[in-house]
């Protein structure tokens, strides 16, 4: 299967942010909706991404080695633990600021607090959310479910080599 210059970049994308949603997607890649993403998927890069046991959408091997893009997650063979993820700025900075797994964990408000004083941003809460979720999706960040649903890492903060994509 022969891809488009677009079809190429796209599937470049997917390797970049996988594990992903349709909303990531839908939002890198300015469609109208997630049932346009599917759409694309399956008619440009059927042969070239699965969805997980979570739903999730992933790029198979031949994907990987098609593109010359570093994946989203590296996995530690031994331990399956993320060892690298590259994600886009926001979710960097909210992985260096949110609680470590030995902390208790946080709410949205207070890693966009974090945010706040440490880097001098002002992200909406629902992006603050939605990068913790991203970042959840990855392995290297965890939910716990209080009163609100707080946030911890999954990791030791310096097990994970954390690169900014554009």
């Amino acid at each position: 299967m022969t891809l488009s210059e677009e079809a190429r970049e796209r599937l470049a994308d997917l390797v970049e942010l996988q594990p992903t949603k349709n909303a990531e997607l839908q939002e890198r890649w300015g469609l109208d909706g997630g049932s346009e993403v599917h759409q694309y998927l399956e008619s440009e890069l059927g042969d070239y991404y699965y969805r997980d046991d979570d739903s999730l959408i992933r790029a198979t091997g031949e994907a990987n080695d098609l593109v010359d893009v570093e994946p989203g997650v590296v996995d530690d063979e031994e331990t399956g633990v993320p060892e690298a993820i590259r994600v886009p700025e926001l979710q960097a900075q909210v992985f260096s600021v949110v609680a470590g797994p030995d902390d208790e964990s946080e709410s949205v408000v207070s890693v966009l607090n974090k945010l706040r004083e440490e880097y001098g941003v002002d992200p909406e809460a629902e992006d603050v959310r939605s990068a913790l979720q991203a970042l959840r999706r990855k392995g290297v960040v965890e939910v716990v479910y209080r009163t609100v649903p707080t946030f911890k890492l999954a990791v030791e903060r310096d097990a994970v080599e954390v690169s900014v994509s554009d």
